[in-house]
């Protein structure tokens, strides 16, 4: 079995978080994470190419073979939703030009996956974070999502895995 990258990604319009982990097997390995920030003053059309710029950037540094995106959650506010939708939009995109598989994932998939609890705080979601990927001292509350949603991919792949072989 090969190695795999996955890209994780937790998009937003003032802070994008990004996560690249290694499936090797069954082992999870950390590769690199971080956040992409745009200026609120810097209008919608340069901060969606700010981050278009940036996403690309770490997928051509990084390599991934497939990427996982968190689904979009607003609770009540229509104007957040749609700067959201812009954001994630600008994930799909740069990952589609790469020829990426994509995954998303609602959050509560994602928390369940990693806490084992489908709402799960963000605290929770990071330590976890660190107890799964130790080497990676992740601080970021964003980039610990990111890295979340990779790790959610991870486990769902390997299980679509298992299941094939057994099939076969």
């Amino acid at each position: 079995m090969t190695a795999i990258r996955i890209l994780g990604l937790d998009p937003g319009l003032a802070l994008m978080g990004w996560g690249v982990i290694v499936l090797d097997g069954t082992r999870l390995g950390h590769v690199a994470h971080g956040t992409i920030a745009t200026r609120a003053g810097d209008g919608l059309g340069p901060r969606l190419m700010r981050l278009h710029a940036e996403l690309s950037i770490v997928i051509a540094e990084h390599k991934p073979q497939a990427i996982a995106v968190e689904q979009a959650f607003v609770h009540k506010d229509p104007s957040a939703a749609l700067k959201l939708g812009h954001a994630r939009a600008v994930a799909l995109l740069a990952a589609a030009q790469a020829g990426l598989e994509i995954a998303e994932y609602a959050p509560n998939h994602i928390k369940k996956s990693i806490v084992g609890a489908g709402h799960a705080d963000k605290v929770q979601v990071q330590a976890m974070v660190r107890r799964l990927l130790p080497q990676c001292r992740v601080t970021q509350a964003d980039a610990a999502d990111a890295l979340a949603a990779a790790i959610a991919h991870a486990h769902l792949s390997s299980t679509r895995a298992r299941i094939a072989a057994a099939l076969a």
